[in-house]
């Protein structure tokens, strides 16, 4: 004969309300975590409107025309104050922003996937512990710092080279904002060599391939879309650095690709603008946002092509 077992109705009760109140943490805590993703998504979304909604009060100027903007070589908000013939050509200011990024990306690219394929595939242990915090140092440091050892170092030693360097100049800020980005690469790009399977490794040294072999023509391919993604979001963060080719690039925005003299970036001039004594309202105040919404949408755009790279190539293993 089978005899049911019972409960005590305490034991049952206590049971219950303890199912109860951790169902109830449950719902309150995906409700917190909910509540904080919207309210990343709205800042998001707020930033974007502040920037389209000022930005149209430069572009809707009856002083300001959409071919000139992007199609114009001459940048004059702050040295000309007659609105009449302010010119409000981008090119200047994306020239200094071309020329300081692509030296920073000379730097920033090759010695970081390198420093990355040591680390992973070359280093021992006690190295890797001494050159780790080496490179989290470095990405510690404030970009202020990078900007005055552009200014007291980078400079006075390139014109030992070459007197032909201005003192503020593309080459001294480039440099500074690409060791500024090379932990970051660095980083990245280790941690994407490192997701690489051994097993791959140990199939191309049992074929008779070398260390070097392994690393060059199995492990970086395969690791290619975290490099990439990784060269992609140093790309976007020299372009929206601030504080370096403030102090170090200049603030003279001409059209020219010579990186010896100086370079006013984008970045760069909204500092200058929002230092400026230019009143509220004016045509040259709202360009700051017209420079802003494209720097935005560049780096938008440097987002997207991670995003897609990072599907399109990435590679699963099981």
């Amino acid at each position: 004969m089978n005899e049911r077992i019972t409960l005590p109705t305490a034991l049952t009760d206590k049971r219950f309300k303890s199912t109860s109140t951790s169902r109830l943490s449950e719902r309150l805590m995906v409700a917190l975590l909910g509540g904080f993703a919207f309210l990343t998504i709205a800042i998001s979304a707020a930033i974007v409107f502040m920037l389209v909604s000022e930005s149209w009060n430069f572009f809707s100027s009856d002083y300001v025309k959409f071919s000139d903007f992007f199609f114009g070589t001459r940048w004059t908000p702050l040295q000309v104050t007659d609105i009449e013939r302010v010119e409000f050509g981008i090119w200047p200011l994306l020239s200094g922003t071309i020329r300081v990024t692509a030296i920073a990306m000379l730097i920033a690219l090759p010695l970081g996937l390198m420093t990355a394929i040591y680390l992973s595939e070359y280093a021992s242990r006690p190295v890797r512990a001494v050159l780790k915090p080496v490179l989290e140092i470095l990405a510690g440091v404030p970009t202020v710092v990078f900007g005055y050892f552009a200014i007291l170092l980078i400079s006075p030693s390139l014109q030992l080279i070459s007197p032909s360097f201005d003192t503020f100049n593309a080459t001294s800020a480039g440099i500074a904002v690409g060791i500024l980005c090379l932990p970051m690469v660095c980083s990245l790009s280790e941690d994407a060599l490192s997701a690489v399977p051994r097993s791959l490794r140990e199939g191309v040294y049992g074929l008779g391939g070398t260390r070097l072999d392994t690393s060059l023509k199995v492990v970086v391919p395969a690791a290619m879309s975290g490099i990439v993604s990784a060269f992609l979001l140093a790309f976007s963060r020299a372009i929206g650095e601030t504080m370096v080719v403030a102090l170090a690039a200049g603030t003279l925005a001409n059209f020219s690709f010579d990186p010896r003299q100086q370079s006013q970036t984008m970045t760069g001039f909204i500092v200058e603008m929002l230092k400026s004594e230019l009143e509220y309202g004016t045509v040259q105040y709202y360009s700051l946002f017209g420079v802003a919404i494209t720097l935005f949408a560049i780096t938008f755009v440097m987002t997207l092509m991670g995003q897609y790279v990072r599907r399109r190539y990435q590679e699963s293993y099981q």
